[in-house]
């Protein structure tokens, strides 16, 4: 049986999808099927999922986990000179 989806989505994304879609001889509804029985059959979204930096949200948190971990443990300057100094000593 049948059943409606609404999904409000960004007007050029929508034009984009379906001009890449278009070449591919899909429509936007086949498409949202063929995504829709991919999470079906694998049980999950059928690609990895990436955050703007391109991490997968693991790698991201390992990333600011590192990050935080320099900076606690990191030397401290009170000057650019200072720093400048030090770097020229190594």
């Amino acid at each position: 049986m049948p059943a409606t989806i609404q999904v409000r989505t960004d007007a050029k994304l929508k034009k984009d999808a379906q001009k890449v879609l278009e070449e591919m001889g899909l429509d936007l509804s086949s498409a949202i099927n063929v995504y829709l029985r991919q999470i079906v059959f694998t049980g999950s979204i059928p690609f990895p999922l990436r955050t703007v930096n391109g991490f997968t949200p693991e790698q991201e948190d390992q990333v600011l986990r590192e990050a935080d971990e320099a900076v606690r443990k990191g030397k401290r300057y009170s000057s650019a000179a200072e720093m400048h100094r030090d770097i020229l000593a190594e």
